[in-house]
């Protein structure tokens, strides 16, 4: 880390604001979205990243990735949803012990007519406040976090995404010697010995 000292008031307002900003708005989202809909904003999150993949469907360690969730609350939102008739579990055949969470016709159905009205709700409590010049601002900022992100957790030591989201996090298995994890390609159905699915 660059810098270990306190963050400065200025520092400090931008941070604080942040957090609140994304607290509130999140919070009004998924408030408003449940009331309209019936979707909790976890199941909306899972039926958007079913609803862009191909086929519908997403092995168990990639819906856990897109989800940024850990594998028990995934495992529990999966359950849930199912026994809802949103998503449902289908095997994969190369893995045996591997699974696809995929979206069914209530699913697709539930997010088909969920995604304009939270598309409306992003767009009055976030959008509507902002002039042009905020969101080309936002969109750099956002940019330049994101970007160095990874090299940000090299720099503690923190795995990046394709070990830490599939094998290493799942089967406690680290990427072999003198491989660089980020440049690890992540196959469709990894072998059972990298992969518990779920």
């Amino acid at each position: 880390m660059t810098n270990s000292g306190w963050l400065d008031e200025r520092e400090q307002r931008a941070w604080r604001g942040y957090v609140a900003l994304n607290a509130e708005v999140q919070r009004r989202l998924a408030r408003q979205l449940q009331r309209e809909t019936g979707l909790t904003a976890a199941e909306y999150a899972v039926l958007v990243s079913l609803s862009e993949a191909p086929g519908g469907r997403l092995r168990v360690f990639q819906l856990r990735q897109a989800a940024d969730w850990e594998k028990t609350r995934l495992t529990h939102q999966i359950t849930r949803m199912t026994a809802r008739g949103l998503v449902a579990r289908e095997p994969c055949p190369d893995d045996p012990r591997g699974a696809f969470v995929v979206l069914t016709e209530a699913g697709r159905e539930a997010i088909e007519a969920a995604a304009p009205r939270h598309v409306a709700h992003v767009r009055h409590w976030f959008f509507d406040a902002l002039r042009p010049e905020h969101v080309e601002a936002l969109i750099e900022l956002s940019g330049a976090v994101l970007s160095r992100l990874p090299e940000a957790d090299r720099a503690i030591g923190e795995p990046c995404e394709p070990c830490s989201s599939t094998a290493d996090a799942e089967a406690g298995e680290a990427c072999p010697p003198g491989v660089d994890p980020c440049e690890v390609a992540v196959p469709e159905c990894p072998p059972a010995a990298e992969m518990s699915g779920m």
